[in-house]
C-alpha cells in the first residue's frame, strides 16, 4: 500500500499515547481538529479502504507489538457547556476526570461517582463506564455519531443507545460509528449517589455532599492504583483489565457454597454478578505476580501493569493464564473490559 496523499504522519508511536505504554506503531496517524476535519478523513480513508481506529485518552486500550496497519485518528473535539438546567454538551475528545470536576464544582450531580476514570468524554457512552454504583448510562440524554455506513451525522437518545453492562450499541458495532458528542442531563442540586458499600463506609463520619463524595472516590481510587499518578509503581495500565461477570444464580450458588464470602450483586431476574477480583485473588493469582515486563498491579488483581518493559505479547499471556486459572478453580470465564486492537505476529 502507497502512502494515500493526505496530511498524516506516517509511522507514529501509539504506545505513549495509551495509559497502559504497550503497542507498536501506527503506519499512519491525525488528530483532525473540527468535527468536519474528523469526518472527512474517515470518509477519505474508507474510500480508499484504509483501515480505522479511533482512539480518544487511550485508557482502554492495547495495541499489539506490531502496532496498527491503518490510520489512527485521535479524537479532538474539545468543546463544552454546562446550562444551569443541568444540561452538559460535551465534545466526545474533552478529558473526563477533569468534567467530572467542573460538573461537581457546579453543583451537578451524576457523575460525582465517576471521578478518576481516565479517557475522553466520547469513550464514556461506548464502554457505559461505571464505578462505585453508578453508571453515565443514568445520566446520557443523547450521543451524537458519524455513522460510517450511512454516512450521516445519527443522533441517539438514551434508549437507542442501547446500554447494558459495559456495553452499548457502539461497542457492539465496533468501528460502525463514530462519538461525536455527548449530551447528559445531570442534576443542578441533586444528592450524591452513595449505593455502594465501600463508598458508603467512607463517608459515614463526614457531611455527605457532591464534593465529599468525589474526593472519597478518588481516595478508594488512589488506594487501588486506579488513577493515573506517574509516581506510582502500578500506573501502567487499562484499570479494570477484565469485567465482573454476570452468571446464573445456580453458577454463584455453587460458588457460595463453597465459598460463603464470595462477594455477589443482584444482576436481574435469575443472574447474579460476581467481583472478578476476587474470583482471581482466591484463583491463586497474588497482587504483584509477575511475568517478564508486566505483572498483575500489587494493590489490585484486576489491574494488570506494564512494569516499563513489558510488552502485549506478555500481557495477553499473563492475562491468558488468569482466565485459565479462574476457569479451571470455579468454572467462570473473564472477558476482558480492555480493548486489544491490531494482530499479534
Amino acid at each position: 500500500m502507497t502512502s494515500p496523499p493526505w496530511p498524516w504522519a506516517q509511522s507514529r508511536p501509539l504506545a505513549p499515547l495509551t495509559t497502559i505504554g504497550l503497542g507498536g506503531p501506527a503506519r499512519w496517524y491525525g488528530a483532525p481538529p473540527t468535527e468536519a476535519a474528523l469526518i472527512d478523513a474517515v470518509r477519505e480513508a474508507d474510500r480508499r479502504g484504509v483501515d480505522i481506529f479511533i482512539l480518544g485518552g487511550g485508557s482502554n486500550v492495547v495495541f499489539a507489538d506490531a502496532g496498527f496497519d491503518g490510520l489512527v485518528l485521535r479524537v479532538a473535539l474539545d468543546h463544552e457547556r454546562l446550562d444551569d438546567d443541568g444540561t452538559a454538551t460535551v465534545g466526545a475528545g474533552v478529558e473526563w476526570w477533569p468534567f467530572v470536576e467542573r460538573a461537581v464544582a457546579r453543583g451537578f450531580a451524576g457523575v460525582e461517582c465517576l471521578a478518576g476514570i481516565p479517557g475522553s468524554a466520547g469513550a464514556t457512552p461506548i464502554q457505559n463506564v461505571g464505578a462505585y454504583g453508578q453508571e453515565v448510562r443514568e445520566v446520557v440524554e443523547r450521543v451524537r455519531v458519524y455513522d460510517r455506513e450511512r454516512d450521516a451525522i445519527v443522533t441517539f437518545d438514551n434508549e437507542g443507545c442501547g446500554f447494558d453492562y459495559r456495553d452499548s450499541l457502539f461497542k457492539r458495532t465496533s468501528g460502525r460509528y463514530v462519538v461525536l458528542e455527548v449530551t447528559l442531563r445531570l442534576r443542578p442540586g441533586g444528592a450524591p449517589t452513595v449505593r455502594y458499600s465501600e463508598l458508603e463506609r467512607s463517608v459515614a463520619d463526614a457531611p455527605v455532599t457532591l464534593a465529599s463524595v468525589k474526593d472519597a472516590v478518588l481516595a478508594l481510587r488512589r488506594k487501588k492504583s486506579m488513577v493515573i499518578d506517574p509516581a506510582d509503581e502500578n500506573h501502567r495500565s487499562v484499570g479494570s483489565f477484565f469485567t465482573n461477570p454476570i452468571v446464573t444464580d445456580a453458577v454463584a450458588e455453587r460458588i457460595a457454597a463453597g465459598h460463603p464470602d464470595a462477594p455477589r450483586y443482584p444482576a436481574g431476574a435469575g443472574y447474579t454478578k460476581l467481583s472478578a477480583a476476587w474470583l482471581i485473588d482466591n484463583a491463586g493469582v497474588k497482587k504483584g505476580t509477575r511475568r517478564g515486563g508486566v505483572g498483575v498491579s500489587t494493590r489490585h488483581t484486576l489491574a494488570l501493569i506494564n512494569l516499563g518493559d513489558g510488552t502485549t505479547a506478555e500481557l495477553l499471556a499473563l492475562a491468558d493464564e488468569i482466565q485459565r486459572r479462574v476457569r479451571e478453580v470455579f468454572g467462570v470465564a473473564l472477558v476482558p473490559e480492555a480493548r486489544i486492537v491490531g494482530a499479534q505476529g
